[in-house]
């Protein structure tokens, strides 16, 4: 009886150990975000440039510290394929990690769009408003969107990329969310190529749970023109490129290549799944 507990007991160290590894990276996190905030609105009055490269800091010592305490590490492929002009990002989004890692090391001032409550949030209010990022009054409706493209289009002619996230939430490894064209819709307005990007961060950082080590894949695009092009057939190259290579990173997360049928199929699951949870 003894010997046969044994397997168990080893089989569960490596779960604790990297329980208590996820721990401390989150309490990481904890200890070094308000001091970074309050530092925020010392370096306030600085030039926004100046801001921006202070702010990042903090997301960019949380790669590190992900890399360090749990053995996240990662990589980029086709760094080539980001262009010395203008263009919007739009990236598969599986975890928090990405958030981090592309504003903390894009060659270029990143913009996130985000919901305007946000702002009153202490500390990481704080952050994302003095970097002047795109926010937005949901209340307002299809409004909202033209906020998107006046303040996307005025980010654009001062250098920055915006990046969306075309899904509109966090997926879980191996799943598919609706892909929305208001990444497309800004690019096509302003006239700009959209860059599509891969990541399959899900697997080491997944939503609400303990993290994992591993590798982090970061896949660029070739940049996809906009010209003559709708914002809904611009979308479905972006996501045709994406969950294709989504499928090259994580092999093992998908039984099938990605075609328009499997995306209308994710769709149907993404629908079921919602009306569950609004029922419950």
């Amino acid at each position: 009886m003894h010997a046969g507990s044994q397997p168990t007991q080893q089989a569960s160290s490596p779960g604790v150990f990297q329980a208590i590894r996820s721990a401390l990276f989150y309490l990481f996190q904890l200890l070094t975000v308000a001091p970074f905030s309050l530092l925020c609105l010392v370096w306030a009055p600085l030039p926004l440039h100046w801001r921006y490269r202070l702010t990042i800091l903090w997301p960019r010592l949380m790669i590190w510290g992900a890399k360090v305490l749990c053995g996240v590490r990662w990589e980029v492929r086709g760094w080539e394929n980001l262009p010395d002009q203008p263009v919007v990002l739009l990236s598969k989004h599986q975890s928090t990690w990405e958030t981090m890692f592309f504003i903390a090391h894009m060659p270029r001032e990143l913009v996130f769009v985000f919901k305007r409550e946000l702002l009153r949030l202490p500390f990481f209010g704080w952050g994302i408003g003095l970097l002047k990022m795109i926010s937005i009054d949901r209340s307002q409706g299809r409004d909202a969107f033209e906020q998107v493209v006046t303040q996307g289009t005025r980010k654009l002619e001062e250098g920055r990329w915006p990046i969306l996230f075309p899904e509109g939430t966090r997926t879980s490894p191996g799943e598919q969310g609706r892909y929305k064209s208001g990444g497309a819709r800004l690019a096509v307005r302003a006239g700009v190529p959209v860059v599509p990007i891969a990541v399959n961060s899900g697997d080491c950082w997944p939503r609400g749970r303990m993290l994992h080590p591993g590798l982090v894949t970061v896949s660029i695009g070739v940049p996809i023109a906009t010209t003559g092009k709708t914002p809904d057939g611009v979308t479905r190259e972006v996501e045709a490129w994406i969950e294709t290579e989504m499928r090259r990173l994580s092999p093992a997360r998908y039984s099938e290549p990605w075609s328009p049928a499997t995306s209308a199929a994710a769709i149907r699951r993404e629908r079921a799944s919602r009306a569950i949870e609004s029922s419950n």
